[in-house]
């Protein structure tokens, strides 16, 4: 009964996959669907197809090192697993469907032919989620590493001022990154004055200002001035509210203030030329 299997389902493959992705456009979310091109869907369906035929012909090492290019795709694809779950049990349901037609069997061989397909089948269902949930979650943790690494950059927009621009929440593992690129930043641009400056961060609470602070306070043990700028009327009233204190900490509305008065730290300032050309 397995080398029906074995013979059978490459035979037909074909007429496996039509019939598969004819279901999975009909069942599936067609918002999905559509921002996939016809072309990227043949052809990573008759790959899925693939992956899962070469666990009947293939060696172990051959199949899990499709799988593992498979799963990859997939997630740079951007099909949600619960495409990929249902794509499993549709194309489970055709393959049986398919060979029930042929006839070939009596009831008991049915029964058994049954009991072979469900035990070559659920290693592979199990296979396929967890190489695609490996393959995410390896995914996400480099995006996350590398988003990490570019949103707290140290920028130097004149000679000893510098800038950290911060956008979006800030916990506690993203206040350790900041200060961390903060002292770095200061000692390798030789900073006297650095502008943390607020503006793409929507909310501020009594953590983000308490890590802001010790910010502030770890710029001054390495010799240089800290300012808070970007304070929107909604952060400011916040701050009062909840009662912190930045009184040590030079705070400014905009950017463009605070480095004017960093500017005039540093005994310079921002003149009007009106030469003649």
């Amino acid at each position: 009964m397995y080398n029906f299997l074995v013979e059978y389902i490459p035979t037909h493959k074909d007429e496996i996959l039509d019939e598969w992705m004819k279901r999975m456009k009909s069942d599936e979310d067609e918002r999905f669907i559509n921002v996939v091109s016809d072309q990227v869907f043949v052809n990573t369906s008759s790959e899925f197809v693939n992956v899962i035929l070469s666990r009947l012909t293939d060696s172990s090492e051959n199949y899990n090192e499709k799988l593992t290019d498979f799963a990859e795709r997939l997630v740079r694809l951007g099909w949600p697993l619960t495409f990929v779950t249902s794509g499993i049990a549709t194309l489970n349901k055709v393959i049986f469907e398919k060979v029930n037609e042929t006839k070939l069997f009596s009831s008991e061989k049915k029964l058994e032919y049954f009991t072979i397909f469900e035990n070559w089948m659920t290693p592979i269902n199990n296979e396929i989620i967890k190489a695609y949930n490996s393959t995410w979650e390896r995914t996400v943790s480099l995006q996350k590493i590398a988003l990490q690494e570019l949103s707290a950059p140290l920028i130097p927009v004149f000679e000893k001022i510098s800038v950290m621009p911060l956008v979006g929440t800030i916990d506690t593992e993203r206040a350790k990154l900041i200060m961390e690129n903060l002292l770095n930043g200061v000692v390798k641009h030789r900073a006297e004055v650095v502008l943390i400056d607020i503006t793409g961060v929507p909310v501020v609470d009594t953590m983000v200002a308490h890590h802001i602070i010790q910010a502030a306070d770890a710029v001054r043990l390495v010799g240089a001035k800290c300012m808070l700028v970007g304070i929107r009327p909604e952060i400011a009233q916040t701050i009062i509210n909840l009662g912190i204190n930045l009184s040590q900490i030079i705070t400014t509305s905009t950017l463009r203030k605070g480095i004017e008065q960093a500017l005039e730290a540093t005994n310079r300032k921002i003149v009007k030329w009106e030469g003649a050309l």
